[in-house]
């Protein structure tokens, strides 16, 4: 199996085509049942793709499970890089109101609790989409190299390594790379590889060793991404900049 290739001629179309498959899917799975769940992620790569799904039509969001792949712990509800600050903003604020929408508690007096309660109310759902990305370092979600291939647990805590952080700053999400958090509560590798289908948003030249790496390497845990190799229905949407370091231009170039 691999990954099914797409290289549109910029972000913009990138994100429309992104959108546009998952929404379908969507509607293709609640017109076969009674409810459906989705994975949508976040960070600077999916701005073009969000922006795109909240304008498809023909999706009732109100049978719409909506969960986040991760969060980091410890930073404020409202703190501008938070990622449930994001969803809301960016997302939740511009559809009708979901079935729900599941988000991670970083600041829960437990973690452990948080964690426990997440894996249960996910374990009651099958992913039908999960939107994704791949960060400089390759990781999924926060699954930072090495990724942990093995565990079964949904949501799990990890510890963010410095090339993971100091993407988060570059970014512009923090003011110093110092204020970036250094633990998040991920959604898995092995429950993000459970959904449907997966559908990766990666724009921007400096995500092209990461995209050669998942696509074109080998499956391993320093190159976390590159575990999606292994799933059936998994498409990666790039542009001329993040496909640059590709061997072979694949079907779909502009």
């Amino acid at each position: 199996m691999a990954m099914k290739v797409e290289i549109l001629q910029d972000k913009l179309a990138l994100g429309k085509r992104a959108a546009g498959a998952g929404a379908s899917a969507l509607r293709q799975a609640l017109a076969e049942k009674s409810a459906a769940s989705v994975i949508v992620a976040t960070g600077a790569s999916q701005f073009e793709m969000i922006d795109a799904l909240i304008q498809e039509r023909g999706i009732e969001w109100s049978r719409v499970t909506i969960f986040h792949l991760d969060e980091y712990v410890g930073l404020p509800p409202d703190h501008p890089a938070g990622f449930r600050n994001y969803l809301q903003k960016r997302l939740l604020a511009h559809l009708p109101m979901p079935k729900d929408f599941v988000a991670i508690d970083g600041t829960a007096a437990s973690i452990a609790d948080e964690i426990t309660r997440l894996n249960t109310l996910i374990g009651m759902h099958d992913i039908d989409v999960c939107f994704a990305g791949i960060g400089e370092n390759c990781h999924l979600a926060f699954n930072d190299p090495p990724a942990d291939f093995e565990t079964r647990s949904p949501y799990i805590l990890v510890q963010l390594d410095e090339a993971c952080r100091r993407q988060q700053w570059s970014e512009g999400w923090f003011s110093t790379p110092d204020d970036v958090p250094r633990r998040a509560i991920t959604m898995s590798v092995q429950q993000i590889a459970k959904s449907g289908k997966i559908i990766l948003s990666v724009p921007d030249r400096r995500k092209a060793a990461a995209v050669k790496a998942a696509i074109e390497g080998a499956m391993t845990k320093e190159m976390p991404a590159s575990f999606l190799q292994t799933h059936t229905d998994c498409t990666i949407y790039l542009d001329p900049p993040s496909a640059s370091l590709l061997r072979h231009a694949p079907r779909g170039w502009p």
